[in-house]
């Protein structure tokens, strides 16, 4: 075979070899509320869904999470920063390592928040609330004080 002849043959195959890949690369991810797999987690009452990646995995990771109405959860925080938007809801949160009702700010939906990592933070929810949370993983959850006995 000549070596232009080659070439060209070459260029044909990793070109459609190409084709598929760069298709899958334009579409994206996506993903409807009625596709969406939501799973009870250790916490009683959460529900949550993983979007990308894992919380618990090393990588970028999207999550929801679904909080029942009068909720509460106490100081804690994550050895890696994250990103919050409140989907549906009102959601509450709070900084230090003692909770303070005093000073938590409502977030409506739509809000936006960062968490910067190792910040001890609380939480609390006076209705049902949805929010997504981004980070980088592996996550955990570290309380300022031990957390309370999960209720049968």
């Amino acid at each position: 075979m000549q070596p232009s002849k080659f070439f060209t043959v070459v260029s044909v195959v990793t070109l459609a070899l190409a084709v598929p890949s760069a298709h899958a690369q334009e579409s994206g991810l996506v993903v409807t509320p009625s596709e969406m797999q939501w799973k009870r987690g250790d916490v009683p009452g959460l529900e949550s869904v993983q979007i990308i990646g894992g919380q618990f995995k090393p990588g970028p990771y999207v999550a929801m999470v679904k909080f029942p109405a009068n909720f509460t959860v106490k100081p804690h925080s994550h050895p890696e920063a994250r990103q919050y938007t409140v989907i549906s809801g009102t959601w509450y949160v709070g900084w230090g390592s003692t909770f303070d009702e005093s000073r938590l700010k409502a977030l409506p939906p739509g809000s936006f928040y960062t968490e910067p990592a190792n910040v001890p933070h609380f939480v609390l929810t006076k209705e049902p609330v949805i929010i997504q949370v981004t980070g980088t993983g592996p996550s955990a959850t570290n309380y300022t004080a031990p957390p309370p006995a999960p209720s049968k």
